[in-house]
């Protein structure tokens, strides 16, 4: 009986956490639809979650294009289609390791910072005084993170796209001797514009998924710093899951045909 009792509350805590993060949604759905929003805030937070991502998502993007032109590059060549390779990256980059790649590193690091950041205030009774002040703590806190996230992850993905295809480009030139006209010219036939705009709506969706998720943990934080620890991991493993279970259902609406 504990076992049925232990699944039964694990799926009320999973529908009240569903419900939650979609309530809070909703709400601050309602601010923007209203143009109520704060737009010095949101430039501030797209500084501080998005440019400041910038130098991490590079990295991250250049050596997995890299890896990934090295792993294809040589065996393609040999198999006589290296003209091939250009086109293999900057399709695989633009539908996938871009917006996918960019969500999970910016949830690793901008994901746990709101989490932090806005359990820090539940703990010290900010998000009260803001309360009792007549404020919304979605409209003052979670708005401007969703509205600089859904801006700026989107760039970001963009930035790590043509990253991971220079990445590609060089490797495949000096492992494989494949040219840099071929492999551009390869790139070019293979990604049509469609697919990167689908590519970037992921990532946009990815963003809203990033700042809602760390908002609501943020939020619900409970227990001091303890709670704000628990806060940022739950806030970060929870962006995660959700960003692979969401990469597969859009690529699979997406790009099914």
């Amino acid at each position: 009986m504990k076992v049925l009792e232990d699944a039964g509350r694990g799926t009320t805590n999973a529908f009240a956490y569903a419900g939650g993060v979609a309530e809070l949604f909703a709400d601050a759905l309602r601010f923007i639809v209203g143009l109520r929003i704060r737009v010095g805030a949101t430039v501030d937070q797209a500084y501080l979650l998005g440019v400041q991502s910038v130098s991490i998502v590079i990295l991250t993007s250049l050596f997995t294009g890299m890896v990934f032109s090295l792993e294809s590059a040589v065996q393609a060549v040999q198999y006589g289609v290296g003209n091939l390779v250009g086109g293999l990256v900057a399709f695989t980059a633009a539908r996938e390791l871009g917006p996918m790649l960019s969500a999970v590193v910016v949830a690793g690091r901008t994901g746990a910072a709101i989490a932090a950041e806005l359990g820090s205030m539940v703990v010290t009774e900010q998000i009260e005084a803001l309360q009792s002040l007549g404020l919304s703590p979605t409209r003052m806190l979670v708005v401007p993170r969703l509205l600089a996230l859904l801006i700026m992850l989107p760039l970001l993905t963009v930035l790590a796209d043509i990253i991971s295809i220079i990445g590609g480009m060089w490797v495949a030139g000096i492992y494989a001797h494949i040219s840099q006209e071929s492999f551009i010219t390869s790139a070019r036939s293979a990604v049509p514009f469609e697919d990167v705009l689908k590519g970037l709506f992921k990532s946009a969706v990815f963003g809203v998924i990033i700042a809602i998720i760390g908002s609501y943990q943020g939020l619900r934080t409970r227990g001091g710093a303890a709670g704000v620890g628990k806060a940022t991991t739950g806030a970060v493993v929870t962006s995660i899951i959700l960003i692979f279970i969401f990469n597969f259902a859009l690529s699979y609406v997406l790009f099914a045909h």
